[in-house]
């Protein structure tokens, strides 16, 4: 598991390279917020989170697949995974920011252009209720 990289990874990379190439401007890996999210949009207050499907136990894909040797450490291991995620999302959201999970598996190549636009249709919203909920409280 020492091999296993926790940031950089290439489902991060096609998300930052996306993100970049279409305006949007982040931070990677900010420790200040919960959970250490892997891809930070101030602007928008929305935290990214790029999940691979067999660590955070991503239910009914393929690539989730438990192991048959040692299947309890792995249960209980992938289950602490989950639970954490929920926990750190709960934290983003009291501190009023937006969360968002994308799965390594809807960034396989026939997946990955109707993920990125979703993501991108989604932070439009986020921001347009960010900006909208201000003109309100000025009127």
């Amino acid at each position: 598991m020492s091999r296993i990289k926790g940031k950089d990874t290439k489902p991060e990379m096609l998300v930052r390279s996306y993100l970049h190439s279409r305006g949007y401007r982040y931070r990677v890996n900010v420790r200040r917020l919960p959970g250490t999210p892997d891809i930070v949009l101030r602007k928008y207050r929305t935290a990214i989170f790029i999940n691979g499907c067999f660590w955070h136990g991503h239910e009914g894909c393929r690539y989730y697949v438990p192991p048959k040797s040692n299947s309890q450490f792995w249960q209980q291991k992938i289950e602490r995974n989950k639970q954490r995620d929920i926990e750190k999302r709960i934290k983003l959201r009291m501190l009023g920011w937006h969360t968002i999970i994308i799965w390594g598996c809807e960034l396989m190549p026939k997946n990955r252009h109707t993920t990125l636009q979703a993501l991108e249709q989604t932070l439009n919203k986020i921001f347009l209720l960010n900006n909208g909920a201000k003109v309100i409280r000025l009127l």
